[in-house]
């Protein structure tokens, strides 16, 4: 048996969508990763798995960071148990550190438990809203004193602009390419449905926008309203858009498949009971160099923090380190002294990304403590302004 892990070649394109939509179960025409970004296993010449690295920036804690999107990943069912994910993600995240561009990859998983055996962590959690119109009433109301304007197709910058400041200080957003608006927030609605795009302003000041779709249903009834995207510069910008979604009259519901946790609208409804609220797994994260990433990020406390890593894929990520922040900037430099925690690669991850706090991890039992009172300064040190949330499927 012949084996190769290499980039699939330009010939060999639709082989990759076909080994990629055959195992995700998805449309090949789903899966048009350039062979340039792509790192596949062959057996005997034959493409076996199919495995995507898109080169993306995400936002981390109010910084652009360079990161590995994965995606497209999978293994023909007659090529499968014979290790080839392992191989070829042992081989992606040795390539990723003698390159040193991208210190951490990110993915969605259709399965967790897959990617955890590598050293990844889910890193975020998402949330759905599944709302009547009637239902959107505010228990403090307020006036509206902007207005809104449905934008043309031609006005993108617009768009990109607000979901730029919109995301300037959170973490897990992406930078949106405008490929990636128009696969995914601008693409085409489903036939016998309706694409709106409409921005809030004060004045002449854009300061928010809606982006749904309206979907007609089989059979009687009203159609669904479907919202691919929603950002918000200001507190009144938020709720005048929920006020517009409130008048429509003519829907059964409104649904928001993708949200992050801390999204205000459960606290400011009369009946937040109604929204139905539905969560499920976010984006998955792994730390590839720890010596790079972590002083990618903004911290907004000073404090110096010392541990041991864990990390049977990536043993240049082993052992202790120290890292020292501040506002300012921060370093890291391996360590001497006895590490205030222990921990395994995953659950660093989970700390970095503000997901869960030090102490929780305690109490889960992802880590162990060697100086109990260390916990109060790591909880501060890692905290994010904004619950980390992905907003794109990549």
């Amino acid at each position: 048996m012949g084996l190769e892990i290499r980039p699939a070649r330009e010939e060999e394109g639709d082989e990759f969508k076909h080994v990629a939509g055959m195992a995700l179960a998805t449309s090949p025409e789903g899966s048009g990763i350039p062979p340039e970004f792509t790192l596949c296993v062959f057996e005997d010449g034959k493409l076996a798995t199919a495995y995507g690295v898109l080169p993306l920036t995400m936002r981390f804690n109010g910084e652009g960071v360079p990161v590995a999107g994965v995606a497209a990943v999978g293994t023909l069912p007659i090529y499968r148990r014979r290790g080839y994910l392992r191989k070829v993600i042992t081989k992606h995240l040795a390539l990723l550190h003698e390159q040193g561009e991208r210190a951490i990859a990110i993915l969605w998983a259709a399965w967790a438990a897959i990617y955890q055996r590598y050293g990844y962590a889910v890193v975020s959690t998402q949330n759905s809203y599944d709302v009547a119109p009637r239902y959107l009433e505010f228990s403090l109301p307020q006036p509206i004193t902007g207005t809104f304007r449905e934008i043309s197709d031609d006005e993108l910058a617009l768009l990109d602009d607000l979901y730029q400041k919109f995301i300037a200080d959170r973490t897990g957003y992406i930078h949106r390419r405008r490929a990636q608006w128009e696969s995914g927030q601008l693409a085409p609605p489903p036939t016998g449905s309706s694409l709106t795009k409409v921005v809030y302003q004060e004045g002449d000041e854009p300061l928010g926008y809606v982006i749904y779709t309206q979907e007609s249903m089989e059979g009687p009834g009203h159609p669904r309203l479907t919202i691919r995207d929603l950002t918000w510069l200001t507190v009144p910008a938020y709720r005048a858009v929920w006020n517009y979604l409130a008048n429509m009259d003519e829907v059964s519901n409104i649904i928001w498949r993708l949200l992050p946790t801390d999204d205000p609208l459960p606290h400011l409804l009369l009946e937040p009971g109604m929204l139905n609220i539905a969560s499920g797994d976010g984006i998955m994260g792994r730390i590839i160099d720890v010596e790079r990433a972590l002083p990618q990020r903004p911290y907004l406390e000073e404090g110096t923090l010392t541990f041991e890593i864990t990390d049977n894929l990536c043993p240049w990520n082993q052992g202790r380190w120290k890292l020292e922040t501040s506002t300012e900037g921060s370093s890291i430099s391996r360590a001497r002294e006895e590490a205030q925690l222990v921990m395994p690669i995953s659950t660093l991850a989970m700390l970095v990304f503000g997901h869960i706090s030090a102490s929780e991890a305690v109490r889960m039992g992802r880590l162990d403590v060697n100086e109990n009172s260390a916990l109060p300064m790591w909880d501060k040190v890692m905290r994010t302004k904004y619950c980390p949330f992905c907003a794109d499927d990549f």
